[in-house]
């Protein structure tokens, strides 16, 4: 089923493989024309109509897997769906595996792996500018700048281990020629283009927030003014969050996980002593973590560290104006609502977040693999330097080897098992 489950208007049932055009014939009493739409009834083992609608054939190679396909378009209800597949799995088909459609389409050339993965994250997408972004990824603009990289890396691998060919003549390739301005270009590229998918995971996965301090500093009445309801419990009683609290955040298009912890203080009780454990957890694993602080007790706030937003909340109490204080320092009141435009701009500035960037979606994998990349064609530039040829040449192989593996020109079955497994079924 193409459609999620559920009662809706319309349902789909996909079909792709050889067989896909006998098992339409099969259904509907006749084969189709490639390509249109046909309204027909849907037929089982002894003629009896299971139910009427739009049926659709596509012939190999232009159709999205590259295999034959037909699309059943039914109505959608979960037990009259469930009876079409049924049908269609006595005439020889199977159930699909979680992204094997997508699967499919990446193993036949139909796109690469990057624009596999970016079908996933339009589907999964948070907010509005992940959705755009992953659009985009999934039109080729993340794929089309790898690939121009991976064409670069490739005329100076060719330049170079001809180079090494002719080592025995006079003339000496690589020092006389512009392999250095060459590869310098390219590590220019390809930093841009790592700065912007660093953006892009941004857009992707968002970035994990959390709330720590002391008990009653007012990390609860910050929690519930960020996330817009009333989802923590207030009172003056120290120690009351005992366990996490979590609320999604659409930030200008950053999905921010907030989450609220129980105050840092020593433990009145092995509950407490729990949540207090509990907040510790998950700084571990916070991108930012917001420490909250009285105030009327932080004139002079400390340099936060790297990781880290300094909010002196309460300003509604010690009488100070709210707002800035320093780049990652500001000043607010979880009361009134004063000066959270300015730890919201702190917050997404902390996350490395720019509302005007985001051209595409990415993830850590192509992150990862643009490092490498980046790393070889460095200790490509030292090996040039330094006249070795054939450990140059072995260095733009291994840079050209990372960025083939983003887009899947260089794979291994399990890495396409993992993606794909994250996949709906259907998809």
């Amino acid at each position: 089923m193409a459609t999620p489950p559920g009662r809706g208007g319309i349902g789909v049932v996909r079909v792709s493989g050889p067989e896909a055009a006998a098992i339409g014939t099969a259904m509907l009493g006749a084969s189709l024309q490639p390509r249109r739409a046909a309204y027909r009834a849907f037929r089982g083992a002894q003629g009896e109509a299971i139910d009427e609608g739009v049926a659709i054939f596509y012939a190999a190679p232009r159709s999205f897997t590259g295999e034959d396909v037909l699309e059943l378009q039914g109505h959608g209800g979960p037990v009259v769906l469930e009876m079409l597949l049924e049908r269609v799995l006595a005439l020889g088909a199977r159930r699909a595996r979680p992204g094997e459609f997508t699967e499919r389409a990446f193993l036949n050339d139909k796109i690469d792996l990057a624009r596999a993965e970016a079908v996933a994250d339009l589907i999964d997408s948070a907010t509005r500018s992940s959705a755009r972004a992953a659009a985009r990824s999934l039109q080729g603009a993340f794929s089309k700048r790898v690939q121009a990289l991976d064409q670069g890396v490739l005329q100076l691998r060719v330049f170079c281990e001809g180079a090494i060919d002719f080592a025995d003549e006079d003339i000496d390739f690589l020092s006389e020629s512009d392999v250095g301005a060459r590869l310098a270009g390219l590590a220019d590229e390809l930093d841009a283009l790592l700065r912007e998918a660093r953006h892009g995971a941004l857009l992707k996965d968002g970035a994990k927030a959390v709330l720590v301090g002391e008990p009653n500093v007012g990390k609860s009445s910050l929690f519930n003014r960020l996330a817009g309801e009333d989802r923590a419990i207030v009172t003056p009683v120290p120690g009351t969050t005992r366990d996490a609290l979590t609320a999604d955040l659409d930030l200008d298009g950053l999905l921010v996980r907030l989450v609220d912890t129980a105050g840092l203080r020593d433990a009145a009780d092995a509950i407490e002593a729990e949540g207090v454990a509990r907040t510790k957890q998950a700084m571990a694993t916070a991108d930012i973590v917001l420490r909250v602080l009285d105030d009327r007790r932080c004139a002079h706030p400390a340099t936060p560290a790297d990781s880290e937003v300094l909010v002196c909340n309460k300003a509604d109490l010690s009488g100070r104006p709210a707002g800035a204080l320093a780049p990652r320092a500001v000043r607010v009141s979880a009361a009134t609502g004063d000066g959270l435009e300015d730890l919201v701009a702190t917050l997404k500035a902390a996350a490395g977040y720019n509302a005007g960037e985001g051209t595409f979606t990415a993830r850590r994998r192509h992150v990862e693999g643009l490092r490498d990349a980046g790393a070889a064609l460095r200790r490509a530039a030292d090996r040039l330097g330094a006249e070795e040829g054939e450990l140059l040449a072995e260095e733009l192989r291994c840079a050209q080897g990372a960025l083939g593996a983003i887009v899947g020109e260089t794979t291994t079955e399990h890495l396409l098992g993992e993606i794909f497994a994250t996949f709906c079924i259907g998809k």
